[in-house]
């Protein structure tokens, strides 16, 4: 097995340290062989990738970071899923605000072409009308795909990439709509919308939005996976499968957007969200609500859902998981083509632990796509139960000088 390296990613502080000589990550999972052997033996057919970051406070309750990885390799594709969903959150409330608009107003998706959708409404929300903090509520909640594709058709997918790029985020593609079938250019092309006051008066237009570049990976070879793909009457062609037009977004990009959204005052100023101080509890609150604490949206007649729906690190999205009362995990996940992953910030308020882990695995052992003969049941959500119960284990017996002062992440999850 390959020895596992620690890197400096882009973006982390200059308070972060790196010990070489630790190998903490890997020496957690040869711990415990039963959990994680059968990955460790083969980390590469599993596409395996951790980082993770311990916090430590000084007495002013400042955070410095110590980041170990696992296999961590920006050249190893893997397909982020539903992951991308909190880049869009977090820059659509930083466009609003741009904008001088309230996220609770009034947000109408329009229609150019014969492939977009109009949406004038919106049943989930109290006022029966579709905004910018509904959609993003639902995206935290339940990764709802249909509320990402309105923050898609938002932001241009064109200006969206462009804005993650500023942001130093490297290796980042943002290329399509989720859970939908369109040509390449149709992607291309993003929808008029338009802001509506209380009055019903429109206060913001914004025309179709066409990127006349086509986004691809520049290392198309690397993005080939698979053996075959199963097409919509059931026949399985066999061939490998490119993703190079297909969304990418690294694992280090995702831990740091992350640790930037939840660690703002550790972030240099310059590559802070623009954000409000009532943006960051809003999504805080939202990324750490179980669903079925939602009352506006509620999710009370899916018996689909449960309290850890959203939750891989350390519950394995287990429906029946016993929820910890004093563990909140700030996170979001995404599953597809046999891909699992988890970008999550851990807090245990009694007991005063708090870490990073952002995770991928692929489950997909006869490679073919679209089969859903994904293992994420025998391994994917184990993998991630076991791997969040081993680092909250290791960090309960971690020395720490200062103990966090975490009470601005308490909330009362009630609408």
């Amino acid at each position: 097995m390959k020895s596992t390296k620690l890197f400096l990613f882009i973006g982390l502080l200059t308070t972060t340290m790196l010990h070489a000589q630790e190998n903490v990550i890997e020496q957690l999972l040869q711990a415990h062989p039963a959990y994680f052997k059968h990955l460790t033996d083969n980390p590469s057919k599993f596409r395996l990738q951790i980082l993770y970051t311990q916090i430590d406070r000084d007495a002013a309750n400042h955070a410095q970071f110590t980041t170990h990885a696992y296999r961590v390799d920006a050249n190893e594709y893997f397909y982020p899923a539903s992951t991308v969903k909190l880049a869009a959150s977090v820059l659509a409330l930083e466009k609003i605000n741009k904008l001088k608009i309230d996220k609770s107003t009034t947000f109408q998706t329009l229609k150019n072409r014969p492939t977009q959708l109009e949406i004038l409404a919106d049943n989930t929300a109290a006022n029966g009308l579709p905004s910018i903090e509904q959609y993003i509520k639902k995206i935290l909640l339940v990764s709802d795909n249909e509320a990402y594709n309105r923050l898609y058709e938002f932001l241009g997918q064109k200006e969206f990439n462009k804005s993650m790029a500023s942001k130093g985020f490297e290796g980042v593609r943002l290329t399509h709509r989720l859970q939908t079938t369109l040509p390449l250019i149709e992607n291309q092309y993003t929808n008029p919308v338009q802001f509506v006051n209380d009055q019903g008066e429109v206060i913001y237009q914004q025309k179709e939005q066409f990127n006349k570049k086509q986004i691809q990976s520049p290392n198309p070879i690397q993005t080939i996976l698979g053996k075959g793909v199963m097409n919509d009457s059931g026949r399985i062609s066999m061939h490998p499968v490119t993703f190079g037009f297909k969304n990418a977004y690294p694992l280090a990009a995702q831990h740091d957007f992350l640790k930037r959204l939840m660690f703002p005052d550790a972030t240099e100023k310059s590559k802070r969200f623009k954000l409000k101080a009532d943006d960051y509890s809003f999504l805080y609150r939202y990324l750490s609500e179980y669903p079925t604490e939602s009352k506006n949206p509620s999710y009370a007649a899916d018996s689909t859902i449960g309290p850890a729906y959203c939750k891989f690190l350390y519950y394995g999205g287990d429906k029946k998981a016993h929820m910890q009362p004093d563990v909140r995990i700030f996170n979001k996940v995404g599953d597809a083509y046999g891909f699992l992953l988890d970008n999550a910030y851990f807090v245990d308020f009694k007991n005063k632990v708090e870490f990073m882990v952002t995770a991928v695995i692929y489950c997909n052992e006869d490679e073919i796509f679209n089969d859903d003969k994904y293992e994420y049941d025998t391994v994917g959500y184990p993998f991630f139960k076991h791997l969040g119960e081993v680092i909250y284990q290791h960090e309960l017996s971690r020395p720490k000088h200062n103990l966090p002062n975490l009470d601005h992440l308490k909330f009362t999850y009630a609408d």
